[in-house]
């Protein structure tokens, strides 16, 4: 046996590179910040309801490289390692660079909009002085660990007050791209371990994440901004292609 020596990160594209570590180093800083300078970057960069006092613009951006621990920097990493680095190398660095901000933003508009919805249909019940104290009272009284005990006012200030994190949206663009330009390619599930085409997994995850935003809503997870991230990658992929773009 045989090793040539050569690191298996040594051909990663740049784009897919930086990303890992950029990811890698805000989470670190996460960290660093949190147990130093009592600093929760999650709160500061992570993307909040637009309606919240706690919303940013910017924030739209920055919560794309935040992440709430290990295992779930790891697995969209992982994912953008395996599938993203094909792609760079495909499109080109460039493009690569716009289809992953334009997914990501893309999940962050979704996310939105359903938050939106949600907001609506909670202050539909609330008087306008309920819904004033939650906007001007709710920040401080989540940060003391505590919430309303009218249920209406406590759903609305959970919706205002738990940010969004992570990489997952571009992530899920990045993976309907590599379905749509590599759909008969073999992947091999770990749970349970059988293979399955690169086109039927991606058709998978997407029900899986529509039932599960549906039903699920409360779970913690942004089912809605994984499907975000995959109907605007749909979406400039199509466009893409009438500009005769040629599919593998």
């Amino acid at each position: 046996m045989s090793f040539s020596g050569q690191s298996p990160f040594a051909n990663i594209p740049p784009v897919v590179k930086n990303l890992i570590i950029i990811n890698a180093i805000m989470l670190l800083a996460t960290f660093m910040f949190g147990s130093v300078m009592r600093i929760d970057l999650n709160r500061e960069l992570g993307l909040f309801y637009f309606e919240s006092p706690q919303f940013k613009p910017f924030q739209l951006v920055t919560h794309i490289f935040m992440h709430g621990g290990i295992a779930h920097l790891f697995f969209n990493m992982f994912a953008l390692f395996m599938f993203g680095r094909v792609l760079e190398q495909v499109w080109g660095s460039k493009r690569f660079f716009i289809y992953y901000f334009f997914t990501g933003l893309g999940a962050a508009v979704l996310h939105s909009m359903v938050n939106f919805i949600e907001a609506k249909s909670i202050m539909a019940n609330l008087t306008p002085e309920q819904i004033n104290l939650v906007k001007t009272e709710g920040t401080a009284i989540f940060m003391q660990g505590k919430n309303y005990m009218h249920s209406g006012m406590a759903s609305l200030n959970m919706l205002f007050n738990i940010p969004t994190v992570g990489a997952s949206g571009a992530v899920f663009g990045v993976l309907l791209a590599f379905g749509m330009y590599f759909p008969n390619t073999q992947l091999m599930l770990l749970f349970p371990p059988i293979p399955i085409k690169a086109k039927y997994f991606v058709i998978g995850y997407g029900l899986i994440e529509l039932y599960l935003g549906f039903t699920q809503a409360n779970s913690g997870v942004a089912h809605f901004a994984h499907l975000g991230g995959m109907v605007f990658g749909f979406i400039l992929i199509k466009i893409w292609s009438k500009k005769r773009d040629r599919f593998f």
